[in-house]
């Protein structure tokens, strides 16, 4: 007579990001969104002095949060962090470095904040201008957490001094462009399997680059 031996199967262990998600996020999946690019921001992209902020109740971005995967129409989170190296270069600004004699990576990092948005989210004008409402302005987006000048020269000291006091100038004036952030899209719709894709987004009309 044989016997037949039964074998239980185990269910794999949640993974690290399905864990944090779980822990520190709310039920809506605007908010598992949110810390899911987050974790990617800084396990992925090396980003540091990562933080999470809550849009304003009254501004038009942030609405309310979705019903469906049909209705996701808002978001009331933003992310902000340090990259550990510049995202974007206004053209203006990068010939200004170049006549100077400076490179980028010259130059001290500054805080770049993310709007965490899901694939086929429903976005308008008016919700992205308020996002960019709810941004400081570029002269007050300082990195001071991070430098890049240590060691450097006398000489290449006082450029960099008047770069910092021209580029406070000239985005006072808008000269090096407006209010910029990263749009991240994260794909969670059925079949999705979590990519996330960054886009550069700016404020108003954006001056070509000449190759």
């Amino acid at each position: 007579m044989t016997s037949t031996k039964s074998t239980s199967t185990r269910a794999p262990d949640p993974s690290a990001l399905t864990t944090l998600i779980s822990t520190s996020a709310s039920s809506d999946p605007l908010s598992a969104s949110t810390i899911q690019i987050l974790h990617n921001l800084q396990h992925q992209h090396l980003w540091t002095s990562v933080q999470v902020h809550r849009l304003n109740a009254s501004s038009p971005a942030a609405g309310s949060a979705p019903t469906s995967s049909g209705d996701q129409s808002t978001t009331p989170y933003l992310i902000s962090g340090i990259p550990p190296h510049r995202v974007y270069t206004h053209p203006d600004e990068q010939l200004y470095l170049l006549e100077r004699g400076l490179r980028a990576e010259d130059v001290e990092l500054e805080r770049v904040f993310v709007l965490p948005t899901i694939k086929n989210q429903l976005w308008s004008l008016r919700k992205m201008a308020a996002v960019f409402d709810s941004l400081p302005d570029e002269a007050e987006i300082q990195a001071a957490e991070v430098s890049m000048n240590e060691g450097a020269g006398g000489e290449k000291v006082a450029k960099l001094a008047e770069y910092y006091e021209y580029r406070n100038k000239a985005r006072l004036t808008k000269e090096w462009g407006g209010k910029r952030l990263l749009l991240a899209m994260v794909d969670r719709g059925m079949g999705g399997d979590g990519t996330v894709v960054y886009y550069i987004v700016q404020e108003g009309a954006v001056k070509p680059r000449q190759n």
